[in-house]
């Protein structure tokens, strides 16, 4: 539907279009009248008219004058010029203004019609070029796009050297040159798959990104996120990986209901060693990706054994896993646990027995990381008696399996969570010295413990359950 508007000084022209055609089965909708230019010209810039038919000749200001001024506050609108003089002079200037077709007095309706089906006809025309360009963008935006994330992904998985990613990345305004570099990888989640939630979680990650200084960031996959960090002063560079980080959860958690769990990878100083940094942040996105919580992992946060044990080797998922898991997170490690027992009954305990010595082994290691001594807080589980009941069947399986889970995190929590329980302890002593001090703040804390500001947040919120800023103003 295109909307017309009449400006004529001849009132019997006005009612005549007005009523003569037959807007309710037309394409067309009469949006208003005027008796002459200057009162139409006000009309014309609040209602926009897609059409605009208008006399010559008018007290004030005639036709010619009103769209030639209507041309240039609207120069969508399409203009019909009516006049009662066949004068080339007028026609020539009709044109040159940019009118659409030029009407002689008297007109049959029918003449009028035709007049308007064809400007019609040229803005179904207009709208449907408009149309393609705008596909013909989107497609080139999409393949620009594709391109784009093809090349960091190549990076990433290490597929290129580094004279050709530099060049490569030039194409797409990407600059690769730095110091050092850092790559951080984070798994958007969301209940039930929520495709909205995750839509408008990836559209706030993109706009955040593209506005973050010396990050480059793509998704790897429809729900994994994927941001390589550039700076010259390596500390800086995982600060602000951090601080990045922080921010995406911060927003996403504000906007959405999707939770984002990020692991970011060691600092490395060579474009091809781009790729250590992300196998990295994937090995620890690995272990957590069955959390359901917000999450921001260092690779400095994991903890490496060092005996060489491969027992203790195999375990370190579980082991990392208490160090951050809430008590709801439980009933998920134990049903990762029973699909690995399979469906044959004759193997059950056999294979149950592995597992739960597993289980005993990494609960062990961490109440030793804390300080403690199996012996001591959990000796019962050390028995074989112990390990012969629990695996009597299913049901008692899970159910010892699941005390155990819950002692240790219990027990965990009771001592300051993870393996930061000094650097937390430390910070609270700084807190408890320093408070009168009106300059005390997150930056000098952090650097009483040795830690970068925004890792110390991260670190301060995830294992005190409270912000750091929420935790000094509660004191």
């Amino acid at each position: 539907m295109y909307s017309v508007f009449i400006v004529d000084d001849e009132i019997i022209v006005r009612e005549g279009l007005r009523s003569k055609i037959d807007w309710e089965h037309s394409q067309f909708t009469f949006a208003g009248e005027a008796g002459d230019g200057e009162i139409a010209l006000s009309m014309i810039q609040d209602i926009k008219p897609d059409i605009l038919i208008t006399d010559i000749k008018m007290p004030f200001m005639d036709g010619l004058e009103l769209a030639q001024t209507v041309k240039k506050l609207q120069p969508w609108i399409r203009i019909i010029i009516l006049s009662g003089h066949d004068e080339f002079d007028y026609a020539k200037r009709a044109i040159s203004i940019g009118v659409e077709d030029y009407i002689l007095k008297p007109f049959t309706l029918d003449e009028m019609l035709a007049c308007l089906t064809k400007v019609a006809s040229g803005l179904d025309k207009q709208k449907q070029q408009f149309t393609d360009i705008e596909r013909m963008k989107s497609e080139l935006e999409s393949n620009f796009m594709l391109s784009r994330e093809k090349l960091l992904s190549d990076i990433v998985l290490g597929m290129m050297d580094s004279g050709t990613a530099v060049q490569k990345a030039s194409d797409f305004n990407i600059n690769l040159v730095a110091r050092y570099y850092i790559v951080s990888v984070s798994l958007i989640n969301s209940k039930d798959n929520n495709i909205n939630e995750l839509t408008a979680a990836k559209s706030h990650i993109l706009r955040l990104s593209s506005t973050e200084e010396d990050t480059v960031g793509f998704f790897l996959a429809p729900n994994t996120f994927v941001s390589i960090g550039k700076n010259g002063v390596k500390e800086q560079c995982e600060d602000r990986a951090f601080n990045f980080a922080d921010t995406i959860q911060h927003e996403l958690s504000k906007n959405t209901g999707c939770t984002i769990l990020t692991a970011i990878g060691p600092v490395i100083d060579h474009i091809t060693q781009i790729a250590n940094s992300f196998q990295e942040a994937s090995r620890i996105l690995k272990q957590f990706r069955f959390s359901d919580k917000n999450r921001i992992i260092g690779s400095n946060d994991i903890h490496e054994p060092n005996d060489g044990s491969i027992v203790l080797q195999e375990n370190d998922p579980l082991v990392d896993r208490l160090n951050y898991a809430d008590e709801s997170e439980i009933d998920q490690i134990i049903n990762e646990y029973i699909a690995l027992l399979g469906e044959n009954p004759d193997h059950f305990s056999i294979i149950a027995s592995y597992l739960l010595v597993d289980v005993i082994m990494a609960v062990s290691k961490v109440i030793e990381e804390l300080g403690g001594n199996i012996k001591e807080v959990m000796p019962e589980i050390l028995t074989h008696s112990f390990v012969d009941n629990a695996v009597q069947n299913e049901d008692k399986f899970i159910s010892e399996i699941k005390r155990v889970l819950t002692a240790v995190l219990q027990y965990r929590n009771a001592h300051i969570q993870g393996r930061y329980a000094d650097v937390i302890l430390r910070a609270k002593k700084y807190i408890d010295r320093n408070y009168a001090d009106p300059d005390i703040c997150l930056h000098s804390t952090a650097e009483a413990v040795n830690f970068s500001p925004n890792h110390f947040s991260t670190i301060f919120s995830q294992e005190c359950k409270t912000t750091f800023i929420e935790y000094l103003t509660g004191i």
